[in-house]
């Protein structure tokens, strides 16, 4: 049974003309699968509607020529549109389901030299200039809103979202900040707010009382010049009388400096926002943003949870919540993909978005497969292969299973790896893997095994540094996993991932029992730390100048040889380590020659030639890895068939989406 504070979450919503078989929205996110076979994404909504969501929204499809996100981007502009999505709507409601197609005019963030939006403001984080869209033209696009809802009408789909946050072209007809008009869609914000209103008015009329109309409405610009908290609250109340059924959660523009949807980000971190807008309408308002697991909520609206597991629904009404797979905010497989052009899948569950391609069989000729190592790699593997019927051992040195997920749990920022590690657990008990733990492996206890997969991942790579073995060197792992004292002033060799989350692990300080503490654990101290204003007197919701955190205890610097800026791995959440490092007085230096480290410290030549000594306590490594592949050559001796993933195959940077992608894909074929 699920648990109490559920319970208003699972009840079904009565909209009038329709009901949802619960309050759980399955929030629009672009997945690259919208403009491949509608077959891909067909089966990708289907297998959400098989766990149960109350109501799935697509990806954002144009309304017209100028609306698309880039040339060739998914649009809902003719009947043959709506014919090629049937497969879509049928396939959802073959399963049991409801679904809503976005509507999204891009404005002046798209990559299109044929943007529009309401004034020529150039987007500060896309390359081109906007054309001012003239009154007639203001029409046409409103008119297009209007025809791409009757041919979603057509395609089957149960109702529209209506796109108007995230700084898109209503939301930018909305704010100071791109709409500098002054004829009759500019001005004061009465004027401001016509173009979204008479959308959803001119949708309401062409597809009638009896259509699930959402609107995707900025709660909280997050940048400056945006809406004003009475502002916000008036759009809210008019968009309830133009006809709106849900009102959906957006927070924070594209251009925004403040993360929203990255796991630095609490969990539900602005639902204070959206709670003010519920305060003022009558219509169900959904909650979003950073909300991963169950909770108490009257609806809410998420998108990458349903990436990593699309049964979250249904493992939440049937008690099986620690059987969920948690969404851990990474970015890494979803926004990273999308924003370079490939197809969107999820760290945690690599299926996503493949469905038709990774698929998992039961298997007719079971095996005994032996798997060394219960890191990402071996424990993806060991789970999927014992789901498919193998009898599966499991080994592993260290007395807990995790692998480097032990030592990722402890950066600030990256607590939701907690979750992943608690997932395998209960999983691997419940498919009955023989889990083998402090046990260090030998090519004897192999041998009664058919196949072996070593997932044995890595080891720290010692540069040829000189001085690298003098005392105040030490290796990350000294850090992050032995717990080895470091002194106040710190030299960071290597700016990837590792070097980012070692430095992130030094600059928070510590509660009164030693744990370091993270503004991503405290609503109150991430809105502090990023200079949030949730009294919302400042317009946008930013306090105009970022708070001031307190500078990290210790002095840290940095390093890496490549010229390139240092902000860790991530495409879509680099520039959050940075910002949060710089804040904290944390150099950055890049493009370094590192001399060699001596008794002062660490020395050094910068780009322009000079010579500098860092004198600093301590030098910590953080320079790359090579594979442990120490048990291959013996294991293959005994003449098993042997299969190597994750770090032990490939160690060039710890990839965790690479890893559990791999033991997914080889468990799918043993």
């Amino acid at each position: 049974m699920p648990a109490a504070s559920h319970t208003k979450l699972l009840e079904p919503l009565n909209l009038g003309f329709t009901t949802l078989k619960n309050r759980v929205i399955m929030g629009s996110m672009h997945t690259g699968l919208e403009e491949e076979d509608p077959a891909k994404l067909a089966a990708f909504f289907a297998r959400r509607a098989q766990g149960d969501v109350g109501l799935m929204i697509t990806g954002g499809f144009a309304t017209s020529e100028t609306a698309v996100l880039w040339p060739g981007a998914g649009r809902m502009t003719s009947e043959q549109d709506a014919i090629r999505h049937r497969t879509v709507t049928d396939a959802v409601h073959a399963a049991g389901g409801k679904i809503a197609i976005q509507l999204l005019h891009a404005g002046r963030q798209a990559y299109n030299v044929n943007m529009v939006s309401a004034s020529a403001k150039q987007s500060p984080i896309f390359p081109f200039t906007p054309r001012a869209l003239t009154a007639e033209e203001i029409e046409q696009e409103i008119d297009g809103f209007a025809s791409a809802a009757s041919y979603a009408k057509m395609a089957g789909y149960d109702g529209v979202e209506v796109m108007g946050s995230e700084g898109y072209l209503l939301n930018q007809f909305l704010t100071e900040r791109g709409n500098e008009r002054t004829d009759e869609w500019g001005g004061t914000f009465e004027k401001r707010m016509r173009f979204p209103l008479e959308v959803v008015r001119r949708i309401r009329a062409k597809v009638g009382a009896e259509f699930i109309i959402v609107y995707r409405m900025s709660m909280l610009d997050l940048v400056p010049d945006g809406q004003s908290l009475e502002e916000t609250l008036l759009l809210a109340r008019e968009l309830e009388k133009a006809g709106v059924t849900i009102l959906n959660t957006g927070i924070g523009w594209h251009e925004a400096k403040i993360p929203t949807i990255a796991t630095q980000v609490p969990r539900g971190a602005f639902t204070w926002a959206t709670r003010k807008i519920k305060e003022v309408v009558s219509i169900p308002v959904a909650a979003s943003n950073r909300l991963n697991m169950p909770g108490d909520a009257d609806m809410i609206a998420m998108a990458r949870p349903f990436l990593a597991d699309p049964d979250w629904v249904l493992k939440t009404k049937e008690g099986r919540v620690d059987e969920i797979n948690t969404c851990i905010g990474c970015n890494q497989a979803c926004l990273d993909h999308t924003f370079g052009g490939k197809r969107c899948s999820c760290l945690v569950n690599p299926q996503a978005c493949h469905e038709t391609e990774l698929v998992f069989v039961k298997t007719t000729a079971k095996k005994k497969v032996a798997v060394v190592g219960a890191g990402p790699a071996g424990m993806s593997f060991s789970l999927t292969a014992a789901q498919r019927g193998h009898a599966v051992t499991l080994f592993d040195e260290a007395k807990e299973i995790g692998g480097q997920f032990n030592i990722a749990k402890q950066v600030p920022g990256k607590e939701e790896f907690h979750e992943t590690i608690r997932y395998f657990s209960t999983m691997l008990k419940k498919e009955g893997v023989n889990l083998q733990l402090g046990k260090r492996v030998s090519a004897d206890d192999l041998k009664d095994f058919d196949e072996v997969v070593l997932a044995t991942g890595i080891i720290p790579n010692v540069p040829s540094l000189p001085g690298v073995d003098h005392p105040k060197v030490m290796g990350y792992l000294d850090v992050l996993k032995h717990g080895k004292a470091v002194g106040q002033r710190v030299a960071i060799v290597g700016g990837g991932g590792i070097g980012v989350d070692t430095a992130e692990f030094l600059t928070h300080h510590e509660n009164e029992h030693g744990v370091a503490q993270s503004p991503s654990t405290s609503i109150e101290d991430f809105c502090e730390f990023w200079g949030i204003d949730r009294d919302q007197k400042a317009r946008g919701g930013i306090a105009g100048v970022k708070a001031n955190p307190e500078k990290a205890s210790r002095q840290i610097t940095i390093l890496q040889r490549k010229p390139k800026k240092i902000a860790g791995p991530g495409k879509t959440t680099g520039w959050i380590h940075r910002a949060a490092l710089e804040a904290k007085g944390v150099r950055l230096l890049s493009g370094v020659e590192y001399i060699g480290v001596e008794d002062a410290g660490l020395r050094i030549r910068t780009p322009d030639g000079a010579e500098h000594l860092l004198e600093v306590d301590n030098v910590i490594v953080c320079a790359g890895q090579h594979p442990n592949r120490e048990l291959e050559e013996s294991v293959r001796a005994l003449g098993k068939t042997v299969h190597i993933i994750g770090g032990a195959f490939k160690a060039a940077e710890l990839d965790a989406k690479e890893a559990i992608n791999q033991g997914a894909r080889l468990a799918a074929t043993v």
